[in-house]
């Protein structure tokens, strides 16, 4: 699997031809039909989407409508990623591994979400030998981690993406981009943000492609609470407008 690693410093707004979704995970097929039928729309920009099955994981058993419903994205080309807790690197490696296995023996994904990843520099080692193992049982999969902010640099060196931000539009609007992300092309970072109003979508768009983001996934939900729990599981109201805006795209 490849990683870009390029030393060549990209100015963030050159990105913006590569804009696209990245679905963190919608609701159970069986409660967000809707949600997911969208996704197989031709032309809208879907760099990929993640299956959770159940409490971040695939579940005791096939299910048979995550199996439709993945089956439905990878007959239109679509790249579906497994879900995985790493529970901010205190999940047992031998979990990780056996969870990842029944996604690919269940679901055929085509890489996977590490969410809740470590950030600091003494969890890299053991998140750098869970993606190794996964690489090693996946077929030109991508690796994405989720990690909801800025990690330790050399984390960029061990996946395909990383999540460099997860939460509110509050935040996001006067949030910083880490000065090593200059590095590295817009298509290596992704942001989830939750709450952001429809009159605001311009403003967020031109925050993600100056920070330097590839992959986004904005909607006007807002979580339960104080958190972000629920607030990615439906389309956002203005899914038809934000769809127009980026334009048509393709799966990576």
């Amino acid at each position: 699997m490849p990683h870009l690693t390029t030393t060549e410093a990209t100015l963030s707004a050159t990105g913006a031809e590569r804009l696209g979704f990245g679905v963190p995970g919608y609701a159970h097929p069986l409660l967000a039909p809707v949600e997911w039928a969208e996704l197989t729309r031709p032309g809208t920009p879907l760099h990929w989407a993640v299956l959770n099955v159940a409490d971040g994981g695939p579940g005791t058993r096939p299910d048979p409508h995550c199996l439709e419903a993945v089956g439905r994205l990878t007959n239109a080309g679509i790249r579906v990623l497994g879900h995985l807790d790493l529970d901010h690197g205190s999940r047992p490696f031998g979990e990780i591994v056996s969870d990842a296995h029944r996604y690919l023996d269940w679901y055929r994904v085509g890489g996977f979400l590490l969410d809740r990843c470590p950030v600091e520099r003494a969890d890299l080692a053991g998140v750098r030998r869970v993606t190794a193992t996964l690489e090693t049982v996946l077929d030109d999969g991508h690796l994405v981690l989720g990690h909801g902010t800025h990690p330790y640099p050399g984390y960029a060196e061990v996946a395909d993406q990383l999540v460099t931000f997860s939460g509110a539009w509050a935040d996001y609007r006067w949030s910083q981009v880490a000065e090593w992300t200059a590095s590295h092309p817009p298509e290596r970072f992704a942001h989830f943000v939750h709450g952001v109003p429809r009159t605001h979508l311009d403003e967020a768009m031109r925050i993600a492609r100056w920070q330097g983001a590839g992959t986004i996934f904005f909607t006007d939900r807002v979580g339960d609470g104080s958190g972000q729990s629920g607030a990615f599981d439906a389309l956002p109201g203005y899914w038809d407008e934000i769809v127009s805006r980026i334009g048509p795209g393709v799966s990576e």
